[in-house]
Order: structure tokens, then sequence, then C-alpha cells
């Protein structure tokens, strides 16, 4: 791991993230690959359709760019989910 930058904080139960924010740091680094991560308050650790949505735009973002998106993780209180999985 080179890098790790907050993009976006969010409200209670939501978040803009737009992929200029996401890979400007990533970039910068000279990082080959990302994983992105983010919080569900809620305590449900399910990804949302944003949450499917904005991994699948930050993946074909990162195709163009060059730099790989790994995984995206959603994290809770007491869990964690994987939407690669």
């Amino acid at each position: 791991m080179i890098c790790i930058n907050t993009v976006s904080i969010g409200s209670l139960n939501a978040s803009l993230v737009h992929p200029r924010e996401v890979f400007k740091p990533a970039i910068l680094a000279n990082a080959a690959s990302i994983i992105l991560a983010h919080n569900h308050p809620s305590g449900e650790t399910e990804p949302s359709k944003d949450d499917i949505e904005i991994t699948k735009r930050v993946k074909e973002a990162g195709n163009l760019l060059g730099i790989e998106l790994l995984d995206h993780v959603i994290i809770s209180d007491s869990d964690w989910k994987s939407i690669k999985d």
C-alpha cells in the first residue's frame, strides 16, 4: 500500500463520489491498482444499487487509465463485505 486517501465524507445515507476524485490521488501516487472502501452506518453490509453503480463506473474509468480496481469493500461496525465476491 502506498497511499490512503479520503475522497468523500457523506451524510447519514448518501455520499457523492466521482471517478475523477477517486483516481486523482492514485495517478499522483503512480498507483497500479486501487481498493475502494466505505462504511454503512446502518450496519448492513449488502451493497446498494448506488454502490454497485459507482463500482462499475470506477472500474470502467480505471480500465481507461490503466489503474485496476481490485475490490470495493463495505464496512460496518461489526462486519464487512467485498463487492468483488
